[in-house]
């Protein structure tokens, strides 16, 4: 039995984590840098100020954009996983699932299983080589490959262009 426990507000979060890696004027950048610099971010997504969630929640970045983007097995996020536990509790629409605890790392992974269970595939890297986002396709055709249309697929249309009118 598949069992997800997650909300849009999880998944948003978890693609937010996902693109603190942005590559900026061909540079690589990190907004979560440091515990100083990641400070606004995590306040923001409601994570705790401690250098123990920002340890976790790098940690449990980089090993998920290694799941998705194939070069690791899923098997990795386990250690992220050792202490959680659901709790359901019965309400008038049902039965309702909730994590124990409030750690932005294991949020991020539940997420990730949240919508490999119902949105399979729709969680993957942007197809520009040189970028470092991810996206959710949610198009009904799920032919999304870009992180953004105006941007990324600007970018290779246009190259593509460049290269079958200069041949």
């Amino acid at each position: 039995m598949d069992l997800y426990a997650t909300t849009a507000d999880d998944e948003a979060f978890l693609l937010d984590l996902l693109n603190t890696t942005p590559v900026i004027d061909g540079v690589p950048t990190d907004t979560l840098g440091d515990l100083a610099a990641a400070s606004p971010w995590m306040s923001a997504h409601g994570v705790a100020l401690t250098r123990s969630e920002w340890k976790g929640l790098t940690e449990a970045r980089t090993a998920l954009q290694a799941v998705i983007r194939g070069n690791r097995s899923a098997a990795t996020l386990q250690s992220f996983l050792d202490d959680v536990r659901l709790v359901p509790t019965a309400g008038d629409a049902g039965v309702d699932w909730r994590l124990d605890t409030a750690q932005g790392a294991v949020r991020a992974v539940v997420a990730w299983d949240g919508l490999r269970i119902r949105s399979p595939g729709r969680l993957r890297p942007c197809a520009n080589t040189e970028c470092q986002l991810f996206l959710i396709d949610r198009s009904k055709p799920n032919t999304a490959r870009w992180c953004s249309m105006a941007i990324c697929g600007n970018r290779m249309k246009a190259r593509r262009h460049y290269r079958r009118s200069r041949d």
